[in-house]
This record gives C-alpha cells, structure tokens and sequence, in this order.
C-alpha cells in the first residue's frame, strides 16, 4: 500500500480591493449633516475622513455685523441642544469687559438652567447612542424627561430649542414664583429614570459587549488632540472648567468631577465615554440643589444691572464647561455697539477630529458606535 503523504500549500495572503464608502451626509447615525469617506478592507475600517460644511451657519462673520445684543441667539443656534449653556460665556466675557457684577440670583439661575440644559444634553446623548447600539426604549424614557426641562425653559424664555435668556447684565426675566417647585420636580424624576436607564441599557449585556474595548482613546492623546468634556474625562483626565477655573459661582458648590474608571472595558472606551454622561447627570442634579438653596429671595430687578449702552474696549478670551468640552469665545471690541472679532472654539469640532485615530482597525459597524460616542452636533462645527 502507498504510502500516504500530506501536502501542504501556502496560499499567501490574498490582497483585496480597497472600497470607499460614503457614510452620510443623510445618514441617521452621523448625527447631522456629516459625510464620513470611509476605507474599508472588507469589513475592517483602514482609515476615516469626515467632512464637514454642509449647514454653512458663517456665525463668527455674522457677529461682526451684529450688535453684542443680537449676537446671542446666533450663539444659541451653534450646539442647539445646548442652547443655556452657550449664551453664558460670551456673555460673561461682556461682562468682564465692561466691569459689570450681577448679583447672586442672577447667578444661581444661571448656574441651575445651565445644568438642567447639561441635564438634557446627556439625556439625548445617552439616548441616540443607546440608539445606535440598537435599544429603542431608553430613547423613549430619556426623551419623555427632557421635555419635563424644556417646559421649564419654555416658561423663563418662550422657547425650547432657542432662548437668548442669558442677558449682558442679567436674564431676559426672572424665575417664576413655581420655578423651585419645578426644579425640583425634575431632579427627582431624572434619578428614577437614570436608575432605569441603568437597568436597561448601561447594564444589558449585549449594550456592553457592543462598546467596552471599542474606540479607545488613550490619555495623552485625547490632550494632545485637545479633547474636552466627557471625551477626555472618560479617558481618565480629571479636567473640568468648573473645577479647574471655576466661572460664575461654581466655586461656591460640592461637586465631584466624573472621569472613566475602567471598572467596564477600558478606560477611554466609548463605554466608558458613554458612563460620564451618566454620571455627570448625577452631579448636576447636586449642583442645581445647592444653587436653589444658595439663590436669594426675588429681592431686586434682575434688569437692575443692565448696561444703558453696550460698547466694551479691549479683548478677551472667556470660557466654559459646556455638556460637551470647552466652549470658549474669543472677543475683540474696539468701543463700538458691533464687536470687531468673535472666534468661537467649539468642542463639537475638537473632538471630531480625533475620529480617524479611534476608528481604525474597527469594523463598520463599531464606527457608528465610536461616532455615537463622541456626541457631536453639526452646527458649532460648520460655524
């Protein structure tokens, strides 16, 4: 009988073609208007390129042919969901320019709607990236709390996207006489409803086998890039302006800085990523109750400290911890009612750009989940 023999044949690696594929700019997951040109090897992302512009907002040219008055709403639209938030830095910046000191109930207001709108930011985040993971319900549970702080919005300004509340000198007008009860009302149901969030999506076994070890953005990256908000702190950089270079009367609260703990995946995962968003939640809720216990009694106008003419000298750059990074607004006034320069550094457009480096060597369908991790919005980055 012959002898039997194995063969062994070496195949050698078999090259395939490389495939572009547009992502966007239509597309749910991106978030807004975003094109993702994405290089594919198969199924393995090799490289990313977003491209942006396609809501061409031109703020920053706008400004210069506004006065520092109708300035504001354009701020509002730039990160629409954070429209609070937005207003507050620029106006600061006024403020200091022209030597104006609000007093503290002005100041505890403006802290409250400002984490109330962090509150809401989260609440979508959270939402759309539980979306992007595949779970529907959350979104149904986070959104129907939401409108809870919009109402509330929406009694203080007129609006629910857009505000332009947040006055040089002041606020549009004063809190109303159920404001405390509302608040309040709030927080108690954005606990509940982050108990169940947890339960249902942050715990689920699929949720965390979908994003831990997924996207990972080390440290010193995330610094060098000049990544902010949940972005770095969820790769362990415990950062925050709130914190670091307390604005307002932030000073005055006790309150912890969330960071990624890697008790989950990784630290710098997009789980880790998406569990700062959860914490945070928590912490403003400490922060809203101590500034509605620090805010004094309606004692005085809160128009009481507005500038007969508004016409500052000088420039300034001022800055603030909004739900998604460092916000921040560079102002050149040269004593005009219109300033002459207004340069807005939006985190949104920061943390993109560190998109190509966390996606490669991924699969597509993880680049929706690392995209969904970094919670953009498309009108502070087209700007």
């Amino acid at each position: 009988m012959a002898e039997r023999k194995e063969i062994e044949i070496d195949f050698g690696r078999v090259e395939t073609e490389r495939m572009r594929l547009n992502v966007g700019p239509q597309h749910p997951s991106t978030h807004g208007v975003l094109r993702l040109e994405v290089e594919l090897e198969g199924e393995i992302v090799t490289d990313v390129i977003p491209h942006i512009g396609y809501l061409h907002r031109c703020f920053e040219k706008i400004s210069e042919n506004s006065t520092f008055v109708q300035v504001v709403p354009y701020i509002d639209r730039m990160d629409y969901i954070t429209s609070m938030n937005n207003e507050l830095p620029y106006v600061l910046g006024i403020e200091k320019l022209m030597g104006i000191k609000v007093s503290d109930r002005i100041e505890s207001i403006r802290v409250i709607i400002s984490e109330l709108n962090r509150i809401a930011s989260h609440q979508i985040a959270v939402a759309t990236f539980g979306m992007d993971a595949g779970a529907f319900t959350p979104f149904l549970f986070l959104f129907r709390d939401r409108e809870m702080i919009l109402n509330v919005f929406e009694k203080l300004s007129g609006g629910r996207l857009l505000y332009n509340y947040i006055r040089v000198g002041g606020l549009l007008q004063d809190a109303y006489p159920s404001f405390k009860n509302d608040v309040l009302d709030i927080i108690r149901k954005v606990r509940e409803t982050n108990v169940e969030i947890m339960n249902l999506l942050i715990d689920n076994k699929i949720f965390i086998e979908r994003t831990i070890n997924v996207g990972t953005l080390p440290a010193d990256v995330a610094i060098n890039f000049g990544c902010s908000g949940p972005m770095l702190r969820g790769s362990g950089v415990k950062y925050d302006l709130r914190k670091v270079e307390p604005y307002s009367i932030y000073d005055k609260f006790d309150f912890e800085v969330s960071v990624g703990d890697g008790k989950i995946g990784t630290v710098g995962d997009s789980y880790n990523r998406n569990i700062v968003r959860m914490y945070e939640m928590e912490e403003s809720c400490k922060i809203i109750e101590q500034a509605l216990k620090f805010m004094p009694d309606a004692s005085e106008d809160v128009h009481a400290t507005f500038p007969k003419k508004i016409a500052p000298k000088g420039e300034i750059y001022t800055k603030a911890e909004n739900p998604k990074g460092e916000l921040g607004f560079y102002i050149i006034a040269d004593g005009k009612n219109k300033p002459y320069r207004v340069k807005g550094r939006s985190p949104s457009f920061v943390n993109l750009s560190v998109l190509p480096y966390i996606s490669k060597g991924y699969m597509i369908a993880d680049l929706i989940i690392i995209l969904g991790s970094v919670d953009i919005v498309l009108g502070e980055i087209d700007r």
